[in-house]
């Protein structure tokens, strides 16, 4: 509905009949005596009303009182308000303002004064609820599209990782488990290191990422793969490019350069560094290892060591806690062994309970 009114509301006719002339060539015009009547037209007719000249002091309500009104009914960021008043003090005024009155026009006025500063604020609010329509629009563009990446990428993360699982002699159940791990982990990383900042929207593509870290064993020999003996030095060096070449089949599959591309570029490059420099593909050390990945590989080597394989029976939750501690499976940083520690009951209930660990293929 196009708004095309004016709405005029004061206790004495003479000056409702000033602005009527002013206005009657331009908007159609409705009156009110007093602040109850201007409530009821309010009420009836927001939805043309462009402008609203408000009285200070009336019967019944005041302007004030008007004002309270069209707060509690979120109207007064729909209509512009213009108190007209002759018996302003800085306190009304003060107040008026506090309420959301867009300007204060003081008796006696003058007509050209009055058309200027009318026509200006009408501009203002239209340019502003335009823009904030815009603004809503285009948010919910941006939503719908940010839903249909996030389903894309579930898919292609879904997708990518059954091939691995379906090549390997791994549990199928691997992958859910490093995501359950991961959230796990990272829940705990943010109560005692907030500093690292990590946002739910972060938190949430983290744990999506992880499921893609062994992507590059598509690229590995089956005779090295799926080999139920231990490798030799020549067939480890094979197996290591998982990690690189992992890295190059993510570039392919990129649809963007983005925070969530970056988190499973990382966690696959990045997932068998160690801390004290020994890992590989790059021999990071230190915190240079992105944190995403530090989470994941502790939780990769914690699934391998409570989980069945062709090569190794499960072991117990508490002797993968030793070997975990005492650097037999690589080197830790100080917080991610905090971490674990803190994630400890929580991670050993659900090996022993929801996740069947033991009995997996």
């Amino acid at each position: 509905m196009e708004k095309n009114a004016l709405l005029i509301v004061d206790d004495m006719e003479i000056n409702r009949d000033i602005l009527k002339d002013i206005f009657e060539e331009q908007y159609v015009l409705y009156e009110a005596e007093d602040g109850e009547e201007a409530i009821a037209q309010l009420e009836k007719h927001n939805g043309e009303v462009a402008l609203m000249f408000l009285d200070l002091q009336m019967p019944r309500k005041n302007g004030l009182e008007v004002l309270k009104y069209m707060n509690e009914k979120a109207l007064i960021n729909q209509i512009p308000v213009i108190m007209i008043t002759g018996e302003a003090t800085v306190e009304s005024d003060v107040k008026a303002y506090e309420l959301g009155a867009a300007d204060i026009i003081y008796k006696p006025f003058a007509p050209s004064v009055v058309i200027r500063r009318t026509l200006n604020i009408i501009e203002l609010y239209e340019h502003r609820i335009s823009l904030e329509k815009k603004l809503e629009k285009r948010t919910a563009q941006l939503r719908i599209s940010q839903e249909k990446l996030e389903k894309n990428n579930d898919f292609l993360i879904n997708a990518l990782s059954s091939v691995v699982e379906f090549r390997s002699l791994e549990s199928g159940e691997h992958i859910k488990r490093v995501k359950t791990f991961t959230g796990i982990m990272l829940h705990n990383l943010r109560i005692l290191y907030p500093e690292y900042r990590i946002t739910d929207e972060q938190m949430k593509a983290m744990i999506n990422a992880s499921a893609l870290h062994d992507i590059g064993k598509i690229s590995i020999p089956d005779e090295i793969l799926l080999k139920p003996d231990k490798l030799t030095k020549e067939e480890f060096e094979v197996m290591k490019t998982h990690t690189t070449k992992g890295c190059e089949l993510l570039e392919k599959f990129k649809q963007e350069e983005n925070e969530f591309y970056k988190y499973c570029y990382d966690i696959c490059r990045h997932h068998h560094e160690r801390y004290d420099g020994k890992g590989y593909p790059d021999g990071l050390t230190g915190e240079d290892i992105p944190i995403c990945a530090q989470i994941v590989s502790i939780v990769d080597v914690y699934d391998a060591l409570v989980s069945k394989r062709v090569y190794k029976t499960p072991f117990a939750v508490e002797e993968a806690e030793r070997m975990i501690l005492s650097g037999e499976c690589g080197t830790f940083s100080p917080r991610i062994i905090e971490c674990f520690e803190m994630a400890k009951p929580e991670l050993f209930a659900l090996t022993e309970g929801r996740f069947s660990f033991a009995d997996a293929l």
